[in-house]
């Protein structure tokens, strides 16, 4: 055989074999090693999907082994110590339950835990059209709008009274009505304030509620005048007085009466000149006339 032909030979198969060493090396580094039984950690994960209110129970969760990289953050290590405690945010299937997820042990049931400190829950019953076709769901945000006939207006006007209104849950529930039959109702319960939860008590009561989906990133606070009937049909909005500040009140001036001017009687003219005249046991008056 060529001896050339074994030199290059050789020399391509070392060359070969630098090669290949230099790339193992390269792709070895950027591998870690392979986790141990040791580095793996158990991690709570729901059976099925929680929704908010719900009391986490043995059947809800289960252990699944992760390595300690992806564990997460705030996890639960152990069944127990999330049994009993109530969900405050939804959670997925085979998602990890975290501690900011549920509330502490003995907080309460149903929404009680989700509701702020200084805030309130209040529950309106709406149909189909008024909860927007069943597309108001627990987490949007709505604007309460109530139709009614204010007592200083000639027909009925629709107003917003409530805007930007979180969303805490939607559903069915059963009513009794006039006759005393369970009938299904659909009901809103929504997260306000103390002084809106008057409000929109009020508004259920006095009129008819209709919810207004809007964007969540949207949290702005739009002025509306509100709309009257006859609006509707191309009357013109009747213009509303200003309200006239209140006038102080008068000043107590005390009037004196002026004195009453009391007539004055002429004096009686004077009398006549007379003349006495005796006769005998006779007396005889005679008037002397004036100008005489």
């Amino acid at each position: 055989m060529d001896r050339r032909f074994l030199t290059v030979l050789g020399v391509s198969l070392v060359f070969a074999l630098v090669v290949s060493s230099v790339f193992y090396q390269m792709t070895s580094k950027g591998k870690g090693p392979a986790p141990t039984q040791t580095d793996m950690r158990d991690v709570v994960v729901a059976t099925r999907p929680l929704g908010i209110g719900v009391m986490v129970k043995p059947a809800d969760v289960k252990l699944l082994k992760v390595s300690a990289e992806a564990f997460p953050k705030g996890g639960f290590q152990k069944v127990e110590e999330v049994l009993d405690r109530p969900v405050i945010s939804n959670i997925l299937l085979d998602e990890a339950l975290l501690e900011g997820r549920l509330a502490v042990k003995g907080s309460g049931l149903g929404l009680a835990p989700t509701i702020p400190v200084g805030m309130r829950a209040v529950t309106v019953r709406v149909n189909d059209v008024a909860g927007a076709a069943g597309f108001v769901l627990p987490g949007l945000r709505v604007d309460v709008l109530v139709t009614g006939h204010p007592p200083s207006g000639d027909s009925n006007m629709t107003t917003t009274v409530l805007q930007n209104v979180l969303v805490l849950s939607a559903g069915q529930a059963m009513q009794s009505d006039a006759r005393g039959t369970p009938v299904s109702v659909s009901t809103v319960t929504l997260l306000v304030t103390p002084t809106d939860a008057e409000t929109l008590t009020l508004a259920n009561g006095e009129g008819r509620i209709q919810l207004v989906l809007r964007n969540s990133s949207d949290e702005g606070i739009e002025k509306t005048p509100g709309r009257y009937v006859a609006e509707l049909y191309g009357s013109a909005r009747r213009p509303t007085a200003p309200a006239k500040p209140s006038a102080p009140a008068p000043k107590q001036v005390a009037v004196v009466a002026p004195p009453i001017a009391i007539p004055i009687a002429p004096p009686p003219p004077p009398p006549p000149d007379q003349i006495v005249v005796i006769r005998g046991n006779q007396k005889t008056i005679e008037i002397i006339p004036k100008g005489n």
